[in-house]
């Protein structure tokens, strides 16, 4: 049976465009995109387990020029696990920094909420945010991407 996905498919499923997932191609971050008989492109589950990750990667604010860079040292192979290591440690110290600086745009917010709440004498609206991520899915493929495992 055959598991892979036409580029829409694959498109549809990572929640993206197909325009999207040329792009990458064309762009060196995935490779090893399988063609049918009939020269169309074929996704395997592989495949959209790498572009998960770039779009997770993407949506986090790393530069397709930075996502290149990574996907060069994993293709290379093994000898450079110390360059990827940094690459995306780099990153997470960026995303940190980020959800810092949202946590405390968040706080100026809420206590704006509390005063008008009080001027108006009223229970504000509690929108508790999740402490820790609760999905492994990036949000905008989240109810289309299957991962592959």
């Amino acid at each position: 049976m055959d598991e892979s996905l036409t580029v829409s498919e694959a498109a549809a499923a990572a929640g993206v465009s197909t325009h999207t997932l040329r792009y990458y191609e064309r762009a060196g971050l995935l490779d090893h995109i399988e063609r049918g008989s009939s020269g169309r492109r074929r996704y395997s589950q592989q495949n959209l387990g790498a572009i998960e990750f770039i779009l997770r990667l993407r949506s986090t604010g790393m530069s397709i020029g930075e996502i290149k860079k990574y996907t060069d040292l994993v293709r290379a192979g093994a000898g450079n696990e110390r360059a990827r290591l940094g690459l995306l440690e780099d990153h997470r110290d960026k995303i940190v920094a980020s959800l810092a600086e949202q946590r405390a745009h968040l706080a100026a917010i809420e206590k704006k909420i509390m005063i008008y709440a009080d001027l108006l004498g009223v229970q504000p609206a509690r929108r508790d945010l999740p402490s820790s991520p609760s999905s492994t899915t990036p949000p905008a493929a989240s109810a289309n991407l299957r991962s592959p495992r």
